[in-house]
C-alpha cells in the first residue's frame, strides 16, 4: 500500500513525530481508503513492526463504504427533502422492494428512471447549490463512482458555481510557475487533471464496513461526520451502517452548538464512535461548504471534548 509505505518512510525520517497522536482521515471517496489505511496501520503495530506509528483513530465525512448503503439510502432522502413525490416513492418501495442497484423488475427500472431525472435537476454534492454545471458531470448514480470536472478541458463554469474552484485547480496546476515552485521537472508529467480516469486501479474492496467495525471494536476512536444536504452519500446511509454495529448508545442524539447555534446534531457510541452531522448546507465535502464548522467539530473531538 503506497500510503503506508510514505508514512513508514517519513517516520523513519522524522523519528521525533512518532509519539505524537495520529488519525487518518478523508471525505468522499477517500472515507473508503481511511478505515482500511488505519487497519493497515494498526496490524503493523501489532506485529511490532517500525517505525511504531502512534495510530489513535480516524476521521471520515460522508465517506463512501459500499453500494448496499451508499445507493440504497438515496431514494428515501430524496422523498425526504421533497425532491420525489409521496407517490414515486411508494412506487419505488412497491416495486424496488428496497433495493435500487440494478434493477432486474421492469417496474422498479421504470420508477428509478423517473427518479434519475428529476435528481440530474439538483446539484447533488449539495442539493441547495445552483446546478449549474451539468455538462461536465459524470453521474453513475446508481454506483459508487461520482466524478466532477474531470474532462481534461472542461467548459468554464460561472463564478456562481460552487466547483469554478475546481476549474482554478486545473489552470493553477498547469501553470508553468506553478510547476516550477513545486519542483516538478518540465517534460515528467503531462497535463494535471483533478479527477483522473486513467490510472490504472482495481477496485478490490466492494465495502469499507469491516475496517469500521474492525478498527472501532479495537478501540480506536472513530468520527464519522455527514453534510446534510448530500445526495451523493445521503446522512442516512452513514448513520444506518454505523447503527448497524449495535454498539450501545453512550450519549443519545442532541444538537451540537457553534456561536449559541445548533451546528447539527451527534450521537456516540460504545467503542468511542461517534456520528455527527454538519447542517445550515453541509454538503458532500462538508470542509468545503462549513469550514467553521467542521473546524470546531475537528478540533473538540481531537481534545476528547464532546461535541
Amino acid at each position: 500500500m503506497h500510503v503506508l509505505t510514505f508514512l513508514n518512510k517519513w517516520f523513519t525520517d522524522h523519528p521525533h513525530y512518532q509519539s505524537n497522536p495520529f488519525f487518518v482521515g478523508g471525505s468522499s471517496y477517500a472515507g473508503k481508503m481511511s478505515p482500511i489505511i488505519a487497519q493497515h496501520i494498526s496490524q503493523e503495530i501489532e506485529l511490532g513492526k517500525q517505525p511504531r506509528i502512534n495510530l489513535k483513530g480516524y476521521v471520515v465525512g460522508n465517506p463512501v463504504t459500499g453500494s448496499d448503503y451508499d445507493d440504497n439510502f438515496r431514494v428515501p432522502y430524496a422523498h425526504g427533502v421533497g425532491i420525489i413525490s409521496d407517490q414515486l416513492y411508494e412506487a419505488a418501495i412497491r416495486n424496488c422492494k428496497g433495493s435500487y442497484i440494478r434493477p432486474t423488475d421492469k417496474m422498479c427500472a421504470r420508477v428509478l428512471n423517473t427518479f434519475q431525472n428529476l435528481v440530474s435537476e439538483i446539484d447533488l454534492p449539495q442539493i441547495l447549490g445552483v446546478n449549474c454545471i451539468r455538462g461536465m458531470l459524470t453521474h453513475k448514480f446508481l454506483s459508487e463512482e461520482y466524478t466532477q470536472l474531470s474532462d481534461p478541458s472542461p467548459e468554464q463554469p460561472t463564478l456562481d458555481c460552487f466547483a469554478y474552484r475546481y476549474y482554478l485547480c486545473n489552470i493553477w496546476a498547469n501553470d508553468d510557475s506553478t510547476r516550477e515552485a513545486l519542483g516538478v521537472k518540465r517534460g515528467t508529467t503531462g497535463e494535471f487533471i483533478r479527477c483522473k480516469k486513467s490510472i490504472p486501479y482495481a477496485s478490490e474492496v466492494p465495502s469499507s464496513i469491516k475496517y469500521h467495525f474492525n478498527l472501532t471494536s479495537r478501540g480506536y476512536r472513530a468520527l464519522v461526520f455527514s453534510g446534510d444536504h448530500d445526495l451523493v452519500i445521503p446522512f442516512l446511509s452513514t448513520h444506518a451502517w454505523v447503527r448497524s454495529f449495535n454498539f450501545s448508545v453512550v450519549d443519545d442524539w442532541r444538537a451540537w452548538h457553534l456561536d449559541g447555534q445548533a451546528a447539527g446534531f451527534t450521537i456516540t457510541y460504545a467503542n468511542y464512535i461517534t456520528f455527527a452531522t454538519i447542517k445550515q448546507g453541509g454538503g458532500h465535502v462538508s470542509i468545503e461548504h462549513r469550514p467553521k464548522e467542521c473546524l470546531a467539530m475537528a478540533r473538540r473531538w481531537l481534545d476528547n471534548e464532546p461535541l
